[in-house]
């Protein structure tokens, strides 16, 4: 009985220890507004490398940044940049796809352009004002705006 219990203390132990260690995981939240290709292509290159170190990524598009967003993107978004011929919806794509990042264009992007979420590229949503609030202040996050 005593070795049970042992065992079960142990067990709840590590469990908070791991619940803790996600709480405290660094978050990053990438806002891009830029209309510039290039700065828009480094956000994401920054945004990888983060999270390749282990920062939990989350990226806002608003303005015109947001049209990397779009099924029908400007030639400014899919073109590739040297020197690694990326383009910032390709590092996009890849980023959630390799790290899981969620996407978000800001909440009066779609209204602004008439549109609903069907010009988007799978995966990516319309932020919730309070949602995205309460990300860029919660502990742990790094916030970077370009």
């Amino acid at each position: 009985m005593f070795k049970t219990l042992k065992i079960l203390a142990i067990t709840a132990t590590i469990a908070s220890a791991g619940a803790a260690q996600a709480e405290d995981a660094k978050k990053l939240v990438t806002i891009v507004t830029t209309p510039e290709a290039q700065t828009q292509l480094m956000a994401m290159v920054l945004t990888m490398n983060a999270a390749k170190a282990g920062a939990k990524a989350h990226i806002l598009l608003c303005g015109p940044a947001a049209d990397i967003a779009l099924k029908d993107a400007p030639a400014s978004a899919t073109a590739p940049q040297p020197p690694m011929k990326m383009s910032p919806q390709g590092l996009m794509k890849i980023i959630m796809e390799k790290t899981g990042a969620k996407v978000e264009v800001c909440a009066i992007y779609l209204p602004g352009k008439a549109a609903d979420a069907s010009i988007l590229i799978d995966g990516v949503t319309a932020a919730k004002p309070g949602e995205m609030g309460a990300r860029v202040v919660a502990p742990n996050t790094q916030v970077m705006s370009f």
